[in-house]
């Protein structure tokens, strides 16, 4: 049997089930609004975003991989390729634009055309600090590291901050070589 060639962000999304985007976007705005309320400073809830979204791209990678027929990326670029056309649009329903490259190969900006996470939102001035949107680095933090790429992800534009788009930076930091858990040889 021939193996299945790697379905497109859209193919993807079809089959994929969803929840009402109205009640997901409501539900994560509360449960941002009781990080901002429980640990009081913005910086603290910046972190707590990302680690939260940490947590969940390192689970997050196993269902991607298992629904997209997607084999191994053979290099960083590919694999921001991948986020942007077929992980962005498997678990939110949008795409993102890849751009910015450096000479090296290493480091990216992945533009939102669209973020279902920001309806409804409008940051009080006591949040300014407050990148609500956190939980996407870290989501791209820890599936990126489960695939053997130590990486920085960071917001360098957010339109609920006044910018004109939302951009995020992706910086590779090393290749992990794979560990395996055991060894044949003992």
């Amino acid at each position: 049997m021939a193996p299945l060639a790697p379905r497109s962000g859209d193919a993807i999304f079809a089959n994929v089930e969803r929840v009402n985007a109205e009640l997901f976007t409501l539900t994560y705005g509360a449960m941002v609004r009781q990080l901002l309320t429980d640990l009081e400073e913005v910086e603290e809830v910046n972190k707590q975003l990302d680690q939260m979204g940490y947590n969940i791209g390192i689970r997050l990678i196993d269902e991607f991989l298992a629904k997209s027929n997607v084999s191994r990326c053979v290099d960083f670029k590919e694999s921001a390729d991948v986020i942007a056309k077929a992980g962005f649009k498997m678990f939110l329903g949008i795409t993102a634009t890849v751009t910015n490259w450096d000479a090296d190969g290493t480091s990216c900006s992945l533009i939102l055309e669209d973020n279902p996470l920001v309806d409804f939102v409008e940051l009080p001035d006591t949040c300014q600090g407050l990148y609500y949107c956190n939980v996407l680095s870290g989501v791209i933090r820890g599936a990126l590291e489960m695939v053997s790429m130590k990486t920085e992800v960071t917001w360098v534009r957010d339109m609920l901050r006044g910018d004109d788009a939302y951009e995020l930076r992706v910086k590779l930091l090393k290749q992990v070589p794979e560990e395996y858990p055991y060894k044949d040889d003992e």
